[in-house]
């Protein structure tokens, strides 16, 4: 008996269709799909279904707020499926890949992503490939995370970034080795995968507004780090700072914006803005001075995962103090 998979759409690039505005989202993508699959090539895959949201999304737009309808329509139908397809836009794909992985906690079958950078229209496509080995890994493979699926790599989809604008090959993780590739066969690297366990699913409201994220520039005004905290309603700031976490300690006013925040109960976490490697604290006296006044190293946490993270935690009730804590430990498999 085949296995069933339940492909959702999204929205994204991979079923848009051209217009005098460029590629906009439009409904339909089972009866494009039915067009594009050869009734051999459906045979030979697993039993899909489709649910296509009502309100289609360009990725540009999405909010937290479709992180949480995404993760209760997955817990809804959880129970009926093998495995499940997510089509997504690129832009974004990483950071609800991420977001997913820590509502969907303990997962015990496959949630992939994936979506294309040229729509399943057109004649020359990547959609069709990444959909079709999407959807064989999501029905025949055992594979317990939330993955992004993309031109012959599976990724851990928090631990995954968007490299390239144009490229196919769109994604990497690049402090995190790939869980699979698809050439001629599909090899897992099963040693990589995490562990099943007991789902543990949240879907809780995002406060749009709880967490923000600041790019530290050499001459950047210290006001702009005071007047972003300033804000009651923020509860958590993510800070890109150079090399291995290292801020410009000089730079008074930003020091003290920080510190006085963690103070507050705000929680700062720092981040390198650097592709690969990760914050070390204290390896230079500039980075240690963040230790003294309570800002959280990030490890390896990419944006988008130290983001949803943060954003998860705030969300779902913790105290600043076990926010601190968990930011710097692995939920599911997110930083080393």
């Amino acid at each position: 008996m085949k296995s069933k998979v339940l492909i959702i759409h999204t929205g994204g690039t991979i079923g848009m269709h051209p217009s005098d505005q460029g590629y906009v989202p439009v409904p339909g993508f089972n009866e494009l799909l039915q067009q594009k699959l050869s009734k051999q090539a459906q045979q030979n895959l697993p039993h899909f279904e489709i649910l296509e949201f009502a309100q289609l999304i360009d990725s540009s737009n999405i909010q937290p707020s479709d992180w949480t309808r995404l993760g209760k329509t997955l817990m809804e139908h959880y129970d009926d499926y093998k495995g499940f397809v997510v089509l997504h836009g690129t832009d974004t794909m990483a950071y609800t890949a991420s977001a997913l992985s820590f509502i969907l906690q303990g997962l015990d079958k496959p949630v992939i992503l994936t979506g294309s950078q040229i729509p399943l229209i057109e004649p020359r496509n990547d959609a069709l490939d990444n959909l079709i080995t999407a959807l064989i890994l999501a029905g025949n493979y055992a594979v317990p995370e939330v993955c992004i699926y993309f031109n012959g790599r599976l990724l851990r989809g928090n631990r995954a970034c968007k490299l390239r604008a144009t490229g196919f090959d769109a994604f990497d993780t690049p402090n995190c080795p790939w869980l699979g590739q698809a050439g001629i066969h599909i090899e897992l690297q099963e040693h990589l995968l995490l562990e099943r366990g007991a789902p543990r699913f949240e879907a809780p409201h995002f406060d749009p507004g709880a967490v923000s994220l600041l790019h530290l520039y050499p001459g950047m005004p210290g006001r702009i780090a005071a007047q972003l905290l300033e804000d009651s309603q923020l509860k958590g700031l993510l800070i890109r700072s150079f090399g291995v976490g290292n801020p410009p300690d000089e730079n008074r006013e930003l020091m003290q914006a920080l510190e006085q925040a963690s103070a507050r109960g705000q929680v700062v976490v720092n981040l390198t803005q650097c592709l690969q490697g990760k914050v070390s604290q204290g390896a230079y006296a500039t980075g240690g001075k963040l230790n003294d006044i309570g800002v959280v190293p990030g490890s390896d946490l990419t944006v988008e995962a130290a983001f949803t993270k943060l954003h998860f935690l705030v969300a779902t009730g913790e105290s600043p103090i076990r926010i601190r804590e968990l930011m710097q430990t692995s939920i599911c498999g997110e930083q080393s």
